[in-house]
């Protein structure tokens, strides 16, 4: 991993320039359902095999009997002060929603919008550079994409991929009984924190990077396993968020046992000294209703609960026969924290999705 870039003297840090990073930008789900409600549905054709109706992490549509290509997008402002590494994190959560749908990417384009009269051309182009090795890694070009002169600097892709219509997996598939496993640790959000107020170690910064910069590869091989029902991908509404996505999708309930979720190193820590996003606090706005909370959890693990992942990790439901077949896959690809977290249950009286305890 490179060593952080410092800023110059005659430039600011990125994390400055804007007023929220990475997955934490994304518009809080109350207020994103708010905004949609207005919105008029337009037809569907029937190649449509997966839209908006369930929130899911892309568009999929068939293209044959045998292929279907997914199409996603995914921007945001700087998490870090790096440009390598923003440009890194950037690029790899994008490209995680092609692998969430059980897909292989193919292509993509670059989203760019830079204060281009505060960051120098190489800054910006070491943010380009992050993303491109990013791109190669998963083997795939960046094809074209667009820029723009904007206040706040903004770094994204346009992800294309490719599956058969037969393994393609939404986020709204879970059966009952199904056991989920998340592949990456949580408090991506907490470290983002913690940096932002310059109070957090090498250590944790690195291990915040080895995170956002780790490809879901796992994805398609997942897909193809007969007990696989459901995918997606934890990002900017939190493991608590984007599992009760899951549950509305299904009609179920999602149970989750708290002391099974791998943390990275120190997060809970940190979150107990008040180093959490804006971004959390407005998550749990939205859903905390629904959440059932055992009585043993404390406010450092509803922070953790909530907390935007940025670049997160696939959280799979799956038969319980599956289960050692979906931790091996995630092993071989070098996903070591990956553990089973819960299950899918039927769904309980006065509409709560999520029970964590």
């Amino acid at each position: 991993m490179n060593a952080p870039t410092p800023p110059s003297a005659t430039q600011p840090r990125l994390t400055s320039l804007s007023h929220g990073g990475g997955c934490g930008c994304k518009i809080a789900p109350g207020v994103l359902s708010e905004i949609l409600k207005g919105t008029t549905q337009m037809p569907v054709p029937k190649e449509l095999l997966v839209g908006i109706e369930t929130a899911d992490d892309a568009a999929v549509y068939r293209l044959n009997d045998e292929q279907a290509l997914i199409a996603t997008t995914d921007f945001f402002m700087p998490i870090v002060d790096d440009p390598y590494d923003f440009g890194r994190i950037a690029a790899t959560n994008a490209i995680s929603d092609v692998y969430a749908m059980g897909g292989t990417p193919i292509m993509a384009l670059a989203l760019v919008g830079m204060p281009v009269n505060v960051l120098s051309t190489d800054t910006i182009g070491r943010i380009l550079k992050g993303g491109q090795d990013v791109c190669q890694a998963a083997g795939i070009p960046i094809a074209g994409g667009h820029t723009i002169d904007s206040v706040e600097p903004i770094y994204g892709l346009v992800a294309l991929g490719l599956v058969h219509p037969k393994y393609v997996k939404r986020n709204a598939d879970a059966k009952v009984g199904d056991r989920l496993v998340l592949g990456k640790p949580l408090g991506v959000g907490v470290l983002s924190a913690a940096l932002k107020k310059d109070q957090l170690a090498p250590e944790g910064y690195a291990q915040m990077i080895a995170n956002t910069t780790k490809l879901n590869t796992p994805g398609p091989e997942l897909a193809k396993l007969a007990g696989v029902h459901a995918l997606t991908d934890i990002t900017g509404f939190g493991l608590a968020g984007h599992a009760m996505e899951m549950a509305r999708g299904a009609g179920t309930t999602v149970r989750i046992d708290w002391a099974k979720v791998p943390l990275l190193p120190g997060v809970r820590e940190l979150a107990g000294a008040g180093l959490v996003t804006g971004a959390s606090g407005r998550n749990w706005a939205a859903y905390g209703h629904e959440v059932q909370m055992g009585a043993a959890l404390q406010a450092p693990d509803q922070a953790l609960l909530s907390d935007p992942q940025t670049s997160g990790g696939l959280l799979v439901s799956c038969s319980a026969d599956a289960v050692p077949e979906v931790l091996a896959t995630f092993q071989r690809h070098g996903f070591a924290q990956a553990a089973e977290i819960g299950e899918i249950v039927p769904a309980m009286a006065g509409g709560i999705r999520l029970t964590v305890g």
